[in-house]
């Protein structure tokens, strides 16, 4: 196999409004196709899955809060803590400086309205 990117994550969440809401006002794109809901921002997408009706096929144990991922902006965590703060969402930790898939970044975390954990990166020199 050649791998090549992933193409969309699933959250479970326990009120889709809700995580629309919050994904939406720090500037991801919702969309809704044949009654299911998602966010996308650039070429990603995360799939959002009411727990009480999961839409199969779903993970063995769909849980609400059980997600942790980091997604990379092409900005300053400067400007990242401001666009964060701007949207009215906390930082939990940071800026830290973390290891990514690609090198050295700055990081900061947050909380959805589920408890996953939300890392927003910039890569650095």
């Amino acid at each position: 196999m050649q791998f090549a990117h992933f193409d969309h994550l699933v959250l479970t969440v326990e009120s889709v409004d809700a995580s629309v809401a919050f994904y939406t006002r720090l500037g991801f794109e919702y969309i809704e196709h044949d009654g299911r809901h998602s966010v996308r921002f650039a070429q990603n997408k995360i799939n959002l899955h009411p727990v009480a009706k999961p839409l199969p096929p779903f993970a063995a144990h769909p849980t609400p809060g059980s997600g942790d991922f980091c997604v990379i902006v092409h900005d300053t965590i400067d400007r990242i803590i401001a666009e964060v703060d701007a949207a009215g969402v906390a930082i939990e930790v940071g800026p830290v400086r973390r290891n990514g898939a690609q090198g050295p970044m700055d990081s900061v975390y947050v909380r959805d309205p589920d408890r996953n954990l939300v890392e927003f990166a910039t890569y650095t020199l």
